[in-house]
């Protein structure tokens, strides 16, 4: 490749072991490789022997990887991690034999959370949720996606949603938006569902209008919303031009992966109990099966999604960490890969590809999760001997540095 250009690069990566993911199978490994960009994105990935000058007259900074790994950044595509308070007691009771839906239905879960995140201010939330933020910008984290859903009421869901933004500006990393406000019932609509998914018709306008809403969401289970109530919210986003995703099938076979399918949406997400028909929409669609182990494992579900058939019709499958106070309070999505190897039977290539370019897709955000010129320069270097690792080692700290369109986050 030719690398002669008009100035110099702003960065370039020398001495460096990449996982380019360039191909659709493989990790696209160089061993001994170079990584480059400027104005944020990606200019050369590839062998360092396809470099045309020295380091320095290449590039304004130049940074010697020691031999380490590089991949993509990672994309967390499924996250709640904007909420006040905890369910830690929760979490002993489902450990007594009480189910999530035992707990739902006598005013735990969700609507819990919607208790403790409505009785805290925008400053107190901001605090409450940037640790968790942190944490996941720790494991190699560059772009999460953090819905609402835990306001019920408009202004709830927007200072969930100016938090999220707010996370994004303060630390760098890319956040993307999604507004779920028909994720449970609040309590002063008991028994009026519809009454309700009406009002949701009429902030998402309002919360897009103010910059800040890039999908829409919903749960579509019986503890939650019925088909034809998402359907009314998936109509609303579609006038607006807003992509939909949905939490499908994840306790029992409601069509939900062939409802976001028919609407053309960007991810159907837990889908354990997703049926073959479901999985052709999806297929048909392209819309991305996005796998959320964390929840599988502290739930102790036994019900695996379709992951044969998903392969078999070709359904790209992410993973994320779905970070959450009730059902995964999971803050690694490095472990969430470890998990999906471990539960789903995932190889650690399909985990970091879920990860990474999976991840993005079921953003909508094609511009990143592969190192290849003229991607953004969204990568991590991490200290390991082989890409498996990323989902062997159990915790424990490998990265070395993460940078976000050619900058660098914050350690």
């Amino acid at each position: 490749m030719d690398t002669t250009h008009a100035r110099r690069w702003d960065g370039l990566v020398v001495n460096a072991r990449l996982a380019t993911l360039a191909d659709d199978t493989g990790y696209g490994a160089i061993e001994d490789g170079a990584l480059a960009w400027q104005d944020g994105l990606i200019t050369y990935a590839g062998p360092a022997s396809g470099l045309t000058a020295a380091p320095d007259a290449l590039a304004c900074e130049v940074v010697d990887a020691g031999g380490h790994w590089i991949t993509p950044g990672l994309v967390d595509c499924h996250t709640h991690l904007v909420f006040g308070g905890d369910r830690a007691g929760e979490f002993e009771r489902r450990l007594q034999g009480a189910s999530y839906e035992d707990i739902a239905r006598a005013g735990g879960g969700i609507v819990s959370t919607v208790r403790a995140t409505r009785a805290a201010d925008e400053g107190a939330l901001f605090a409450q949720s940037l640790p968790r933020a942190r944490a996941l910008m720790a494991d190699g984290v560059t772009t999460v996606e953090i819905k609402s859903g835990y306001g019920l009421d408009l202004d709830g869901e927007r200072r969930m949603l100016r938090v999220a933004r707010r996370i994004g500006r303060e630390l760098g990393v890319q956040v993307r938006t999604t507004f779920l406000g028909a994720h449970a019932l609040p309590p002063e609509y008991a028994g009026r569902a519809d009454a309700y998914i009406d009002a949701v018709c009429e902030w998402l306008p309002r919360l897009h209008g103010e910059g800040l809403v890039d999908a829409v969401d919903a749960f579509c289970e019986r503890i939650g919303f019925d088909a034809a109530q998402t359907r009314r919210v998936f109509e609303a986003a579609r006038t607006l031009g807003l992509p939909v995703k949905l939490h499908a099938d994840q306790l029992s076979d409601g069509d939900g992966a062939a409802l976001v399918a028919e609407f053309g949406g960007l991810s159907a997400d837990h889908v354990e109990h997703t049926s073959i028909d479901g999985v052709r929409a999806m297929a048909r669609a392209g819309t991305v099966a996005v796998l959320l182990p964390g929840a599988f494992h502290v739930l102790r579900e036994t019900r695996l999604p379709p992951l044969d058939a998903f392969r078999e019709h070709g359904v790209s499958m992410a993973v994320a960490t779905d970070c959450n106070p009730g059902t995964s309070p999971l803050q690694s999505l490095r472990l969430a890969m470890s998990l999906a190897c471990t539960h789903f039977r995932l190889t650690p290539e399909e985990a970091l590809r879920g990860a990474t370019v999976h991840g993005a897709g079921a953003l909508g955000l094609p511009d990143r999760g592969r190192l290849q010129a003229g991607l953004r320069a969204d990568f991590v270097l991490w200290d390991i001997g082989q890409p498996a690792e990323l989902a062997y080692w159990l915790g424990g700290g490998l990265r070395i540095g993460s940078w976000s369109g050619g900058r660098r986050l914050p350690d």
